[in-house]
């Protein structure tokens, strides 16, 4: 894929490895066929190939939207698309590029940020989001129902 970076990010490692990731890309779609959120909404900028076409842009200087958020936080980073991928991009890298450049240009808003810095820290770490799921349970009926839906019941000894 021919692509001209923007000065904020050309003479950078991450600026010459996300290049080197989209010239690899060949668009020919194969990708999709395993992508899981592809599969579910159908919607091409929720595919790897649609969400690589969002970072280009984004890479080359266009505007960090609502649109290009919601799609690269829709990706799971299963890496499915990188298992059948003839050229060998790997999406998930470019993904993980793509997303610090659009924390840098467009920070997220207070509430939003504060979520997702708790979640970052909670849950790859079993000695704080065990003790927090098992609050969360105890408190489950005094929850608002967006919240509670998301807070699994306890199991029944």
């Amino acid at each position: 894929m021919q692509t001209e970076l923007a000065d904020f990010i050309r003479d950078t490692p991450a600026g010459r490895e996300a290049e080197e990731i989209l010239r690899k890309c060949v668009h020919c779609g194969f990708c999709t066929a395993t992508c899981p959120t592809y599969q579910l909404l159908g919607d091409e900028l929720d595919g790897p190939r649609g969400r690589i076409y969002l970072m280009k842009q984004m890479l080359e200087g266009g505007e960090v939207s609502d649109k290009t958020r919601l799609h690269l936080d829709r990706c799971l980073t299963c890496r499915s698309c990188e298992t059948t991928c003839p050229s060998g991009v790997h999406s998930s890298r470019l993904l993980d590029i793509g997303r610090e450049v659009a924390e840098r240009k467009a920070p997220r808003s207070g509430v939003d940020a504060l979520l997702r810095s708790l979640l970052k820290h909670f849950l790859p770490r079993s000695w704080l989001f065990t003790p927090a799921m098992k609050m969360g349970q105890a408190v489950r009926g005094f929850l608002p129902a967006a919240l509670r839906a998301k807070v699994p019941a306890p199991q029944a000894s």
